[in-house]
């Protein structure tokens, strides 16, 4: 598919002299990554580009915006200079990549603003909650969802699949306009320890890195087998305990890892920590963290590689992604696909979009959550599991 050339542009960043993300968050938000106290904040549009091929494709039109472009950058931090949000289907058409007029920056301990001349940002009115909320499932109802899972897990049992990740979605409608501002300052507050984003009507709080790339590392952070909190310390470490032990889910964690490094291997010596436990509000995942040296590959590139990972869609791949299609009743769209920024050199940061909701309606958000399907899951355990991954965008609605 052929495309105009993206427009020139003139960028400059320059210090601030302090951190002014929250106030950042009630402007023209048009893209945010935020980690604690640190993140990057776009602010209006200086380029917006719909995306129908994925990541492959984002990369294409990235490097042809940064061939385009004159950058000034006196503060050379991770996400200074010139840089674009991305958000990827799952699969097939969907999703953006971004460019702000303006970026506001804290990393490293560093505050910065990044401006695009000629780009545009809106006046706009203060962050808002949604009022009363009701939710509905999706297409696909709880009860008929079972049923799904026991079919898939009964083919893996027969067939040549190992794996298949299926997810289900719940609708929302709430009193008043979904604020995708005001939903992600709440998932910052309340999950400061994953990666909170923001692009076009796509909002979550991700604890799943599919690849980071900075001076010539990357490194992935990959999840699968997750057990949900309890209230009570006791039980709550005791089933701690249990998912470092639940042969079934230590199975599925290898699976999702393999598929990782089995695509990054070719790049060098890998370094692989885990599996250990990763600990949120609401659940405790497995999780491993690989990491290897890099040349002549941007994050773009290197995330179009790794996705969809066994994390996301199962073992083997493609059987598993056409199982997906055929048993699990609706489009992901951009759930389970790419999401995060990149910059004019290449590195940055791409999460996998989990834990997420998207803006289906003025006054309607869809949110989605999956589980990785084994030989022997139990339907209501994994009913339950995707429950406890629908409560961040659901809590942080007031649902």
């Amino acid at each position: 598919m052929s495309r105009e050339l993206p427009p020139r542009m003139v960028v400059r960043t320059v210090h601030r002299d302090d951190s002014t993300l929250t106030q950042a968050m009630s402007g023209d938000v048009s893209g945010a990554w935020l980690c604690g106290a640190e993140g990057l904040v776009g602010l209006g549009v200086a380029a917006r580009f719909p995306l129908h091929g994925g990541l492959d494709e984002a990369a294409d039109l990235w490097a042809a915006v940064v061939a385009r472009a004159e950058v000034e950058d006196e503060v050379h931090v991770a996400g200074s200079g010139l840089i674009a949000f991305v958000s990827s289907a799952f699969t097939g058409d969907g999703g953006w990549l971004v460019v702000p007029a303006k970026v506001v920056g804290f990393r490293d301990g560093v505050a910065f603003e990044t401006t695009v001349d000629g780009g545009v940002v809106r006046e706009v009115a203060e962050p808002s909650g949604p009022g009363a909320v009701t939710v509905v499932d999706g297409p696909v109802d709880s009860a008929e969802w079972r049923l799904r899972v026991e079919d898939a897990a009964s083919r893996i049992r027969t067939g040549d699949l190992s794996k298949v990740v299926l997810a289900r979605s719940v609708v929302a409608t709430t009193e008043r306009p979904v604020d995708l501002r005001w939903l992600a300052g709440r998932l910052t507050e309340a999950y400061p320890a994953c990666w909170t984003y923001l692009v076009g009507p796509l909002v979550g709080a991700t604890p799943e890195l599919l690849v980071r790339l900075r001076g010539g590392i990357a490194e992935s952070r990959v999840l699968a087998g997750t057990v949900s909190r309890s209230d009570d310390p006791g039980t709550d470490e005791l089933l701690a305990q249990w998912l470092l032990a639940s042969q079934k889910d230590l199975d599925e964690h290898s699976y999702a890892v393999a598929s990782v490094t089995e695509r990054l291997a070719a790049l060098g010596e890998l370094e692989v920590v885990g599996p250990r436990l990763l600990t949120l509000p609401n659940v405790r995942h497995l999780a491993t963290d690989v990491k290897v040296a890099v040349s002549d590959r941007g994050a773009l590139d290197l995330a179009a590689a790794l996705h969809p990972s066994a994390a996301v869609c199962g073992t083997p791949r493609e059987s598993a992604r056409a199982l997906i299609g055929e048993i699990e009743g609706m489009d992901r769209g951009v759930y389970s696909g790419g999401v995060g920024w990149v910059d004019a050199a290449g590195d940055g940061e791409i999460g996998i979009a989990l834990r997420c909701g998207v803006r289906t309606g003025e006054r309607e958000l869809t949110a989605y959550a999956g589980g990785g399907i084994m030989g022997d899951s139990d339907p209501d355990a994994e009913l339950a599991e995707t429950d406890a991954k629908l409560r961040p965008v659901l809590g942080a609605l007031g649902a």
